[in-house]
């Protein structure tokens, strides 16, 4: 006989301590504008809607609403925020040697 155990959902005001690090991650500097003004706009800490984010993500979930998506398109545009999750995987930092790389081919067919 094969024991199972059921998980009982959690009441949704129940409260789960956790334990934080500081951590020191970099991100694109318009990205993480439109992200500090959208957590300003929830009045929540910028830490608290990356956790809410990458939560919902691994859950398969979307993390905003029609209102928030709404909002993040102004933010968009105020920062001039132009890249997509299609550009998640093709960015390059000033300064790798395969921006400058790239940079010397492009300048090569300009010419």
């Amino acid at each position: 006989m094969t024991k199972t155990r059921e998980r009982k959902a959690s009441p949704i005001n129940e409260k789960i301590i956790v334990k934080r690090v500081q951590t020191g991650v970099r991100l694109e500097k318009r990205l993480l504008k439109v992200l500090k003004g959208l957590a300003e706009y929830h009045d929540m800490t910028l830490g608290d809607l990356l956790e809410g984010i990458v939560l919902h993500a691994f859950d398969g979930r979307h993390p905003f609403g029609d209102e928030t998506r709404r909002r993040i398109a102004d933010l968009k545009r105020i920062y001039k925020l132009d890249l997509d999750a299609d550009a998640s995987h093709r960015l390059l930092e000033v300064g790798d040697r395969q921006t400058e790389t790239i940079s010397k081919r492009t300048k090569k067919r300009k010419r």
